[in-house]
């Protein structure tokens, strides 16, 4: 009996040790994985080499020190169905499910429509911030204050990012669209002459690491003798659209930029030019950005949106603009304004609708629509 017992022992112990074992050997698989380079060749290779490819790809200069964590970390935005205490909370209303019909062109771009503004043309560099999702809604929210009427004004993606706190999720470490929208909606958000992106940390563009820290919440205005409450800029209110393609271009044609979001994978970090669509490369996680126009080229639709994702910072200022389109843009970075396939969109949540109003001044009028599900 006791042999026995010792044998049962003996057998338990070895299925236990080779249990650590496996889980040891995942373990450093894994970490081998997430720390190798972002940028490899052969996917460059596989893109370039094929056919169905309706885009190029390259090594993009700003993340060649980036291991696929850091890249992962770059892509903020946590993709997932809005909670249903969201959808019957009482800043978000459900929206109309048809928009007035109109001959919508077969191309178009929020730039050309309003050149006017500013801010649609402009790119946001998030540096090493997960925070795509808080530059998308600022982004869009800016350019909603000019197209109604309101000022050229750039928002402040710090007071969201700092100040929202959990409420619209981790900071540097990813958050929700919806979120940030409801909070323009009851907290606002200031101007970034009034609280600038980092400012406080005294990095210098594109930061002090590889991956930033979430900034402290500071109410005070660092750069303006404005009061805080006094630049603050509201939304007015909040509902769901369709998610029809049709329905998207009525609402950016008829109202301006939206923010939208989609699935990132490995090859988004090698565009260089084109209409990009998912080939190779695993799952990386989500990415919000401003979507500001569409269009066909060769029988293919895409969107064009305004990346904050700054692929080549120092290319782009040689060229001074969007080099597919020659627009005279002031952008900051590369691959700024890049086109996106239909078919990489993702259409599984609501989008979300804000209304626009300068401290706290009502205006019935159509806001922006926020929230591409992905």
């Amino acid at each position: 009996m006791g042999a026995r017992a010792n044998f049962c022992l003996l057998v338990i112990g070895a299925a236990l040790l080779g249990t650590a074992v496996l889980a040891g050997r995942v373990d450093f698989e894994l970490e081998l994985e997430e720390t190798r380079p972002i940028l490899q060749q052969s996917i460059v290779d596989r893109i370039n080499n094929d056919k169905r490819a309706t885009w190029k790809a390259g090594f993009n200069s700003r993340l060649e020190n980036h291991s696929v964590r850091d890249f992962k970390r770059l892509c903020g935005t946590i993709l997932t169905r809005v909670p249903e205490m969201d959808l019957s909370g009482p800043d978000l209303e459900t929206g109309p499910s048809k928009l007035e019909y109109k001959e919508l062109p077969t191309n178009f771009d929020a730039r050309e429509k309003w050149p006017h503004c500013r801010t649609i043309g402009e790119i946001l560099d998030q540096g090493h911030c997960g925070s795509c999702w808080a530059f998308g809604a600022v982004e869009a929210l800016s350019d909603r204050f000019c197209i109604h009427g309101f000022e050229n004004v750039t928002l402040s993606e710090n007071d969201l990012l700092a100040c929202c706190g959990f409420e619209c999720g981790y900071g540097c470490e990813g958050g929700y669209p919806y979120r940030a929208w409801q909070y323009f909606k009851r907290t606002g958000v200031v101007s970034s002459t009034c609280y600038p992106y980092f400012d406080s940390q005294g990095c210098g563009h594109p930061g002090c690491s590889p991956v930033w820290e979430t900034p402290v919440c500071s109410k005070v205005c660092l750069k303006s003798d404005e009061l805080w409450s006094e630049q603050k800029h509201f939304a007015v209110s909040a509902y769901y659209l369709s998610t029809d393609p049709e329905i998207l271009k009525l609402e950016l044609y008829s109202n301006g930029p939206i923010e939208v979001d989609f699935e990132v994978y490995e090859d988004f970090a090698h565009y260089k030019s084109g209409i990009y669509q998912h080939l190779y490369g695993g799952y990386m996680g989500g990415h919000a950005v401003k979507l500001i126009g569409w269009g066909t080229e060769n029988g293919v639709d895409y969107w064009t949106i305004a990346n904050s994702l700054a692929f080549n910072q120092e290319e782009s200022r040689r060229q001074g603009g969007d080099v597919k389109r020659g627009l005279n843009c002031p952008v900051q970075s590369g691959s700024s304004f890049l086109q996106v396939s239909w078919s990489s969109w993702i259409y599984a949540l609501p989008f979300e609708h804000k209304g626009s109003s300068r401290f706290g001044e009502t205006r019935k009028e159509p806001g922006a629509l926020v929230r591409a599900g992905s």
